[in-house]
């Protein structure tokens, strides 16, 4: 399991020109499972990321996490996460876990994030995107399980 965490001061994602999800202040996360990945992975992963200390504190410094500065949290289902690019100019697909155990996760992912009753919203599994971003510092993290 992959996972992009982008701090960012506002994002929002569209499937046909509407938006159907959209946050302030917060994490933008790409979601990519793998075959093999286990909900013990989501668990940690969803705890990491709500505790993660990459906001500023009054002094500048990145200690704060999403809890602490009540921010949001939108994710997007990221099937090319899972994309091996070690061979050849195309890349691989045959780590990515099977549509419906991949959508299970992200589905998981997400229901581990809505208790600590942030603002979570959601891309649509499967659908074709388009993400819209302003990344906060540029502060981006790669999370693997």
């Amino acid at each position: 399991m992959k996972i992009v965490v982008q701090r960012v001061l506002r994002s929002s994602v569209s499937v046909n020109d509407e938006v159907v999800g959209e946050i302030g202040k917060g994490l933008m996360i790409l979601f990519g499972a793998e075959k093999g990945d286990r909900d013990e992975a989501v668990n940690a992963l969803a705890e990491k990321v709500l505790n993660l200390r990459i906001f500023a504190d009054d002094e500048g410094k990145m200690n704060r996490s999403c809890l602490d500065v009540k921010g949001g949290v939108l994710v997007v289902s990221q099937f090319t996460l899972a994309g091996d690019c070690s061979r050849g100019r195309r890349p691989g697909f045959d780590n990515a876990a099977a549509p419906e155990e991949a959508e299970r996760l992200y589905k998981n992912f997400i229901k581990k994030l809505v208790v600590s009753q942030l603002k979570i919203q959601e891309g649509r599994f499967g659908a074709d995107m388009q993400v819209d971003l302003v990344n906060d510092g540029p502060v981006t993290f790669i999370l693997e399980r």
